[in-house]
């Protein structure tokens, strides 16, 4: 379990996100999407959201952080591959903690699950993007040890 500042044990677990999970996952996106000052799903986004998660061949997998029944944040992840480590690599696409749960932990919870599940599944590295103004996050992938990519930008085709 994690602590505090305060030492003070916290009562969190890391959990694969289940369909009855959905509508407050939904709730943490947009609160991601208002702090990153973007738009959050629509409805039929939203649909095709809860189909890539919990459908028949999914695309995407989650996880949430939970304190009792409530949902304190998530983290959405897959697989790429890299060519020239011959291995899988975990993408991590968001990571989100709910404004008045940060730092108190549930992150360091987040990430020593992702790189037990990475290496569980045999993958050569974890990565993600940051935005460049997300001073706290920055400082956080800092502490845990992560390392930004140096000579890469990352670039985007919006179909």
């Amino acid at each position: 379990m994690a602590k505090n500042k305060k030492d003070k044990e916290l009562k969190i677990k890391i959990k694969k996100a289940k369909k009855e999970d959905f509508d407050k996952i939904l709730d943490l996106i947009k609160e991601l999407a208002a702090f990153e000052k973007l738009e959050g799903p629509d409805k039929i986004a939203s649909r095709r959201f809860f189909k890539d998660t919990f459908g028949k061949k999914p695309l995407i997998n989650m996880l949430v952080a939970k304190e009792g029944k409530e949902i304190l944040g998530y983290a959405i992840y897959f697989e790429s591959y890299s060519s020239f480590l011959a291995k899988k690599t975990l993408f991590l696409e968001d990571i989100f903690i709910t404004q008045s749960r940060r730092n108190t932990g549930i992150g360091k919870l987040f990430f020593d699950r992702l790189i037990e599940i990475a290496n569980d599944r045999g993958c050569g590295r974890v990565e993600w993007a940051v935005l460049d103004w997300n001073i706290d996050a920055i400082a956080f992938y800092n502490k845990i040890g992560a390392t930004p990519l140096s000579n890469w930008e990352y670039y985007r085709l919006t179909l």
